[in-house]
């Protein structure tokens, strides 16, 4: 098997003994399922849902087996969208920096959790007009947009809505309204679950997640829904978009609790890639295991292929 350099583990002991083989090189992948189940599953695929950070690139920096992996989908006529549980960014900063970094596409592949927050406070809380946000300005400014007034902290004023996203912008007053709001019983959404964010410079970026915790901690209140992965409404979009079933989509990301559970919790093909936040050590702990783990999207763009050349 080794010197196939494709190695599927079909239990979690051997998975272990294939440890130094997959770091080192010698594998590219691993599985719990079976070879002809695996096959099966990647043969399904039409569509990649790819997370951005920790998977495409790192920060600024693009991975350099990024542009070859999309090149390989189009030229197999499997089509990819970009989610990010980042909300940093509206839609228009994201394609920027996409293009900056050499990707060129289009607002009808990229979906954050700032819009899928939007979406669902006019599906389902729609007397909703004026909230108070933690988050950047680019963001802020795409609810404006969807025509949401921003509250100001204002002393003993309650606002319809109270939503808290990354925020790299953040500053102590306001963490400490949003708590008096969650405390207040103010209708409370998180934009994304993720504790820390991604990045290739020495430093923690303190997510939406732990915002949240801290939140909880002080007012002892947890968000009434997290919007982001792993809420398995993050797909339907792509789902109904493309006319996709569930188990046509391939969820692409480097984290088990968000990309992966996601995957899951919607029927889709679950793969975790090792070129982010997951180390290898916690892939192999986690029960269930991913459907993959792949070194990077490279390795999982070539199990694609194997399996449309195993017919």
């Amino acid at each position: 098997m080794k010197n196939r350099r494709l190695l599927t583990v079909f239990t979690k002991e051997k998975a272990m003994k294939a440890n130094d083989s997959l770091t080192a090189g010698c594998a590219n992948w691993i599985s719990p399922l079976d070879r002809e189940r695996l096959m099966e599953a990647c043969r399904k695929v039409r569509h990649v849902a790819l997370d951005m950070d920790g998977t495409i690139y790192m920060g600024a920096t693009l991975f350099p087996f990024t542009l070859p992996f999309l090149e390989m989908l189009e030229a197999n006529g499997i089509g990819y969208s970009f989610l990010t549980n980042n909300p940093t960014r509206s839609i228009a900063d994201y394609l920027v920096k996409l293009e900056r970094l050499g990707i060129k596409t289009g607002p009808d592949k990229m979906y954050t959790t700032a819009v899928a927050a939007i979406d669902y406070l006019k599906a389902n809380m729609s007397g909703v007009r004026k909230i108070f946000a933690l988050g950047t300005p680019s963001m802020l400014a795409e609810f404006e947009a969807a025509g949401f007034e921003i509250a100001p902290v204002e002393t003993g004023v309650l606002p319809d809505a109270l939503v808290v996203a990354f925020d790299t912008t953040l500053e102590y007053p306001r963490l400490c309204h949003a708590a008096w709001l969650a405390s207040k019983g103010v209708p409370y959404i998180a934009t994304n679950p993720d504790r820390v964010c991604p990045t290739d410079q020495p430093t923690v970026l303190v997510d939406c997640g732990s915002l949240c915790s801290a939140i909880e901690y002080a007012t002892g209140r947890l968000p009434d829904i997290v919007i982001g992965k792993p809420n398995p409404d993050m797909l339907s979009g792509i789902r109904h978009r493309y006319g996709l079933a569930a188990d046509e989509i391939a969820m692409c990301g480097d984290r088990i609790y968000t990309d992966v559970a996601m995957a899951r919790n919607a029927g889709a093909l679950g793969v975790l890639v090792l070129s982010g936040e997951t180390t290898l050590e916690t892939a192999l702990a986690s029960d269930p295991m991913p459907d993959i783990t792949a070194k990077s999207i490279l390795e999982f763009g070539e199990l694609l292929l194997e399996s449309r050349n195993s017919l």
